[in-house]
């Protein structure tokens, strides 16, 4: 399949051209790259720091979200104030490393971001709904799970 094939399967609307004007097949293979990195350092660095502790408080997970939320803020202010990274070199940083490692980076870079503009109530409802919604959702999704559990037992 050629990229003719592939770009005449796109939709024709003026929104989706700008879509996808810009995505490639090559950014795509940087970000999945990078997500794969980020993907196997979670699992790693998140095991070693829960086998450390031995305890029931998710530590690896946290240290995981903070130092995740470390990188992606240093690279995204480098690459803001620097012209040294291609788009392919963030991709693979940003979108593909940091968000294989975790996507609570986004979520504290977005408050952040927020919060410099001097959008105070903006981020404080952005954190509130994140957290509640998302402690909800897995809540729902645990149950949504075990229904599905009972119904394959019945």
């Amino acid at each position: 399949m050629g990229a003719t094939d592939i770009e005449s399967r796109w939709p024709r609307s003026r929104a989706a051209r700008r879509l996808r004007k810009g995505i490639t097949f090559s950014m795509l293979w940087y970000i999945a790259a990078g997500s794969a990195i980020g993907g196997v350092g979670r699992y790693l660095l998140g095991g070693v720091f829960q086998r450390q502790t031995a305890g029931t408080f998710p530590v690896g997970t946290l240290v995981i979200n903070v130092t995740g939320s470390f990188l992606l803020g240093m690279i995204l202010r480098y690459a803001v104030d620097t012209p040294t990274l291609t788009p392919e070199a963030r991709a693979f940083l940003t979108i593909g490393l940091c968000g294989g490692y975790t996507t609570f980076s986004t979520f504290s870079y977005e408050t952040v971001a927020l919060l410099e503009d001097g959008q105070w109530p903006r981020a404080a409802a952005y954190v509130l709904l994140s957290v509640a919604l998302s402690v909800l959702a897995t809540f729902l999704g645990i149950a949504a799970a075990r229904e599905l559990i009972a119904v394959r037992v019945r």
